[in-house]
């Protein structure tokens, strides 16, 4: 469930307390990926004016190619990243995607 692909594009959207729905479009290789992708990118722009996506926020995920679309909170990708990886390639995937969302937090 967790993979989408090699780099597909997706876009990742969220509704603050306003009833604003935000949303971007990146490349990702996963869906945790993705929304950690696009929750630092939330993050960067001002647009979002201090309503950026919390814990409980749910992401809506819809993959372009082929069209799919997924939801994840910003928790459970919280809970994924603590995960043990199961591979060397999942370790790789982790600590990009820890990387991410440490990104514009600080």
């Amino acid at each position: 469930m967790d993979a989408v692909g090699n780099a597909r594009t997706c876009v990742v959207s969220f509704t603050d307390l306003s009833g604003i729905r935000h949303s971007v479009e990146v490349a990702a290789e996963s869906l945790y990926e993705a929304a950690a992708m696009a929750v630092a990118e939330f993050r960067r722009h001002p647009w979002t004016d201090g309503m950026e996506p919390g814990a409980a926020t749910r992401l809506a995920i819809s993959v372009k190619v082929p069209k799919t679309t997924h939801e994840v909170s910003i928790r459970q990708l919280e809970q994924w990243i603590a995960q043990t990886p199961k591979s060397p390639s999942e370790t790789v995937l982790k600590s990009r995607v820890r990387e991410l969302l440490r990104a514009n937090s600080e």
